[in-house]
């Protein structure tokens, strides 16, 4: 069954990002991040990942710099608070046997709540983890959606960043 977000995906990926799951203006669209608002693109761009301010019509681009895209469960849906805690550990295990299939260097959970309870980590903390996700590195970052009032776009850089001079 077609996914209704394609990942984004390539060999030898420096990091694979992973959003909680498709909101209904990226299913839409056909692009990762697509809400105006959302601001993992520019949070991307200024933390050095890009090497320009990209769109999301240009997500297809990401591995030729190294870089993927996919989401924790496939289902759109108006925002991840429609999700049931079944759907992010059963997309949890999925993308730990994707991770296992294309090995990324690392693996970047945009979203802490839904890590800690897709991964059953309710102790989690943004940052690099413990714990692999499907053998590879994992780090947590925060949700770069508009909506998140708790990280503006310096805080989302910052970390950004950090994960960036990690696999420097």
């Amino acid at each position: 069954m077609a996914k209704p977000l394609r990942d984004v995906i390539g060999p030898d990926l420096r990091v694979l990002f992973v959003g909680i799951n498709p909101g209904l203006m990226s299913y839409e669209r056909g692009h990762h991040f697509a809400r105006p608002g959302n601001r993992f693109w520019p949070a991307l761009h200024q933390a050095g990942w890009t090497p320009r301010l990209m769109s999301p019509n240009e997500d297809g681009e990401l591995p030729k710099l190294g870089i993927g895209i996919t989401n924790v469960v496939d289902r759109p849906t108006r925002g991840a608070a429609d999700l049931s805690d079944d759907e992010l550990r059963v997309g949890a295990a999925a993308l730990a046997r994707l991770v296992e299939r294309i090995q990324p260097r690392s693996v970047a959970v945009v979203g802490l709540g839904a890590y800690r309870v897709g991964f059953g980590t309710p102790d989690a903390v943004v940052g690099p983890q413990p714990d692999p996700i499907g053998g590879r590195p994992a780090w947590v970052l925060p949700n770069p959606s508009g909506l998140n009032a708790h990280y503006q776009l310096p805080d989302l850089v910052r970390e950004f960043a950090a994960l960036r001079a990690a696999h420097a």
